[in-house]
């Protein structure tokens, strides 16, 4: 099979770190070769996170490079705006337009958590934040999916589920099992939220299915 490289990205105490590590687990429980990187930026509450995935029959190295993501997963708009540019584009012929179309199956997906966390740099009026960040990707073409992942986990109840909202969004988006996903969120999750957090889990797919999502997982690469 070929590679498939994401990229998760947010903010400090979102769990970024967990979804990314449940995904690389899965993939490595099929059988796969897969290759993580260590947290690039600040690690503690609110500083920036990110982490790379690259799972497939050989991966060499665990970056993903500019114009290589399949998909990217934001927890928070801004943290999904940074990374676009690493995702991989449709071919000059055949532009992303619309998540149905046909044309655009060999572009990559930015999976962003439609939701805002103010940094200190904008409270205290030294930038702006580009609250139209989704807005201004889709008219430059970029495939957007904005998923309410703290909406949706905060009606099953706990606000900081919005990871594990996005992680079951991201599942129709890649070519893993569904046994593979369940058997290692039964082992990587604390027995004491597992419940809760499988739900959000289902939620999330279940929501990127009724919302018609095209799956990328027999795209071109």
């Amino acid at each position: 099979m070929d590679t498939t490289n994401l990229i998760f990205a947010g903010v400090g105490g979102q769990g970024v770190l967990l979804i990314a590590e449940i995904t690389a687990l899965t993939a490595a429980r099929v059988g796969l070769d897969v290759k993580q990187t260590e947290v690039h930026g600040v690690s503690q509450r609110g500083g920036s996170v990110e982490s790379h995935v690259r799972f497939g029959a050989t991966v060499y190295s665990p970056l993903v490079l500019v114009g290589q993501a399949d998909v990217v997963i934001g927890l928070e708009k801004l943290e999904g705006l940074r990374y676009a540019n690493y995702l991989r584009s449709s071919p000059p012929s055949h532009p992303a337009t619309t998540l149905h179309s046909a044309q655009d199956a060999t572009a990559g997906v930015l999976l962003v958590n439609n939701y805002e966390i103010i940094p200190a740099s904008v409270v205290n009026a030294i930038e702006k934040y580009p609250y139209h960040a989704i807005e201004y990707l889709r008219t430059k073409g970029v495939r957007v999916i904005d998923v309410p992942a703290s909406q949706l986990a905060r009606d099953l109840g706990d606000g900081r589920m919005a990871n594990m909202i996005l992680l079951g969004a991201l599942t129709p988006l890649i070519d893993l099992p569904e046994s593979a996903w369940a058997e290692t969120l039964n082992e990587k999750l604390p027995k004491k939220y597992q419940d809760a957090n499988l739900r959000a889990f289902e939620v999330g797919k279940e929501w990127l299915i009724a919302n018609r999502r095209s799956p990328i997982a027999d795209a071109g690469r």
